[in-house]
């Protein structure tokens, strides 16, 4: 069946569709009932976990690898198979159980990327219990907000995280944050690694080892498709914090469906989400869909440069067999500041792989034509939200694939009904820059609601525009159906009167030779109301005279975007301010460069990083 007609039938009969995908996902009551009431598959019953491992050894495939754990930062990787993990998880959700945790109840999980915490998340669904996983080394009063909102019966720690050139201490983080949380947790439970073990207080923390050691294992419980399967808090929210919601049946059935309809998987074999537990991709696609697939997927304790240098992903890549790598842009960046020719990859044999795929911030041309010449396989850009839980727009290779378009992360998945709306609610005619939304229902897969937060989730989402969903960026399609997504809406700076898209900037800046990377803000101006400011991160080697670059963009931005841009200037700096996913903080460097008070965000990888443009600025 080819693209276009399967997108038809998503939109048109969404019923029948998604009662067909269904059908893919094993319940121990199977749905009557596909859509009803605002929610997917409200009668139906099953368990994840059985889905993730269970299934796949009953059906004689236990032998086959299902993670692969590599850890350049403690030199050591381990192989788990499908039966191996199931015996892992199976004990732990029985030590769980032990503690006192149960359906409905809630675990947090403040883990590095170690086995562990994989097999903590899927021993929590195993259990029908709610897990939210917190960034390994988030500050200690926004893991306490998150502690008090989620309430757990448990939490799951280690002794410490591991960075290319420093430990993390986590267990004097978490003691921290419940003295400062009003909840009390029944127990913490601490993985010891060597490298920095931790303090136990008596009576509270338990030590993982010892305590799985008189562990029987737990079978699976059965849940209702609508139950919760965790709440992932959103980055960068400030007093009560924003817990995404994501049930166990619609959440199954997407993505199973998206691992062979966009990505092109088939069982057994090598998926690599290059992110974290602690992020949606590492929740989606190091975790739930792979593993729903029946593929093999990869763990990786590691940067992409640095560990021990910028041929990193390639060498896992190809010591692995991966198929399809995904990772963010920001990831590709890295590794072409410090090895602009290439030379790491053309060390490593990467005849298997098939696909990159990048999401997580809008992917500028320059990074696109880099990564397609050097890996000579199609770089598949594609745009989703933590709120979505899978991609909203992509070029889905197991369908059909389609001519790509660089700039656009190509067309709507099916079951996305995107439409771009103006200020009054009407549609755009093509090429139109607006809101993009989608219109109602969302798929399945897609957050059902916020956390203990129904008003805000309507408030948030759903007000802006009756019957659609507000996804917070804005950008337009074109006359052949394809997305291109400009930013987010608070992204759209007016110069003079004229609405100008910061991202439409920083394409023409990327482009530029000497540009690893670039954020462009708007900052206030009494004359224009706002005008764009530039900053730039050089390759590796491009020693310039910082004066002459700002001329250089200048002029290119005059040349491509018109004068009407009014942008002169552009600052060098050594980095940008990201959040630990990649993300350009562009908010925080505008309240910076306006002189406002700003909160260095939870979500922050350096906080230093912020100094430094305030010195340059």
């Amino acid at each position: 069946m080819r693209f276009d007609e399967v997108y038809r039938q998503s939109i048109d009969e969404p019923e029948r569709f998604w009662g067909q995908a269904a059908r893919a996902v094993d319940w121990d009551a199977e749905p009557g009932t596909v859509w009803s009431g605002g929610r997917w598959f409200p009668d139906g019953r099953l368990n994840t976990c059985h889905n993730t491992l269970d299934r796949h050894v009953a059906a004689g495939r236990g032998g086959q690898a299902a993670l692969i754990y590599d850890s350049p930062v403690t030199g050591s990787k381990r192989t788990y198979t499908y039966a191996g993990l199931l015996d892992e998880v199976a004990r732990t959700a029985g030590m769980l159980r032990d503690l006192g945790v149960g359906h409905g109840d809630t675990v947090v999980i403040y883990m590095p990327m170690v086995p562990e915490a994989v097999v903590a998340m899927l021993a929590c669904a195993r259990l029908g219990a709610v897990h939210s996983v917190v960034f390994g080394g988030f500050a200690a009063p926004e893991l306490a907000v998150r502690i008090d909102h989620a309430r757990p019966k448990v939490v799951l720690s280690a002794s410490c995280g591991i960075e290319p050139a420093r430990l993390v201490p986590y267990k004097p983080l978490l003691d921290e944050a419940l003295r400062l949380a009003g909840h009390r947790p029944g127990h913490c439970v601490i993985l010891q690694r060597p490298q920095c073990p931790a303090e136990l207080e008596p009576g509270r923390d338990l030590d993982w080892a010892a305590t799985l050691r008189g562990a029987e294992p737990a079978g699976c419980v059965s849940v209702r498709a609508t139950d919760p399967l965790y709440i992932l808090y959103t980055s960068g929210t400030t007093g009560v914090p924003k817990g995404v919601v994501r049930d166990n049946g619609g959440h199954a059935v997407a993505l199973r469906w998206s691992m062979e309809a966009v990505y092109g998987m088939a069982p057994g074999e090598v998926f690599w989400a290059a992110s974290d537990v602690g992020w949606v991709v590492g929740h989606s696609y190091i975790v739930y869909a792979p593993l729903l697939a029946g593929c093999t997927t990869v763990l990786y304790e590691g940067k992409p440069v640095g560990t021990p240098d910028p041929g990193a992903f390639w060498r896992v890549a190809a010591e692995h067999g991966v198929r399809v790598l995904f990772t963010a842009p920001t990831a590709i960046r890295a590794i072409k500041k410090e090895d602009p020719a290439g030379e790491w990859a053309a060390k490593s044999d990467l005849s298997r792989l098939r696909h990159l795929f990048l999401a997580g911030e809008r992917l500028d041309p320059d990074t696109y034509h880099w990564a397609g010449d050097l890996l000579g396989i199609p770089v598949i850009d594609h745009w989703w939200q933590t709120e979505t839980g899978w991609p909203i727009a992509a070029n889905c290779v197991g369908l059909e694939p389609l001519p790509l378009k660089p700039g656009s992360p190509t067309r709507p998945v099916p079951g996305y009904d995107v439409r771009i709306l103006d200020s009054e609610g009407a549609e755009c005619p093509p090429g139109t820059e607006g809101a993009v939304t989608v219109r109602l229902p969302l798929p399945p897969g897609c957050l059902p609601t916020l956390y203990r937060d129904e008003e805000r989730f309507a408030e948030s989402y759903l007000s802006r525009y009756p019957g659609h969903y507000l996804t917070g960026d804005g950008g337009y399609v074109d006359a052949d159906g394809y997305l291109f997504v400009m930013g987010r809406i608070d992204d759209v700076i007016n110069v003079a009167g004229h609405r100008l898209s910061t991202g439409a900037m920083e394409e023409v800046i990327a482009a530029h030779p000497d540009v690893a990377e670039c954020a462009v803000i708007g900052v206030d101006d009494p004359l224009k109301g706002q005008l764009p400011m530039g900053f730039v991160v050089l390759k590796a080697g491009a020693d310039r005279d910082p004066g002459e670059i700002e001329r250089e963009l200048t002029a290119m931005v005059r040349e491509r975007i018109g004068p009407v841009a009014a942008f002169r200037r552009a600052l060098v700096v050594g980095r940008l301010p990201k959040t630990r996913s990649g993300k350009i903080l562009r908010a925080t460097m505008r309240d910076i460069a306006a002189g406002r008070d700003y909160r260095t965000p939870s979500t922050i990888e350096d906080p230093a990083a912020l100094q430094e443009i305030a010195d340059v600025l």
